[in-house]
């Protein structure tokens, strides 16, 4: 049987991993997805060329973003340290088209 608490702890560990995928898989979507569209912009290259290398560098942005979900503290944390420059990177976005 069972105990209560051991059962309590065990699926507070499922929603703790749970939140630190989705933050690793969307989060880090949308930050990789804010990179590239901010340095196709302000790359100082031909506008192909600095497509091709904001898109190679969304590779980095995406699998740094995953490290990060996973190596802070909280899941809270992890959303919080992918959403702010998410969101700034896409306001400067929106702001410079």
């Amino acid at each position: 049987m069972i105990s209560k608490a051991r059962r309590t702890k065990s699926s507070n560990t499922w929603i703790t991993t749970s939140s630190r995928v989705a933050a690793a898989v969307f989060g880090g979507y949308a930050l990789a997805y804010a990179c590239t569209a901010w340095l196709s912009i302000v790359l100082p290259l031909a506008k192909s060329e600095a497509v091709l290398t904001a898109s190679m560098m969304s590779f980095l942005i995406y699998t740094g973003a995953i490290l990060c979900a996973f190596a802070t503290a909280t899941p809270m944390r992890a959303w919080v340290v992918l959403l702010i420059p998410t969101v700034l990177l896409g306001g400067m976005t929106l702001l410079i088209t």
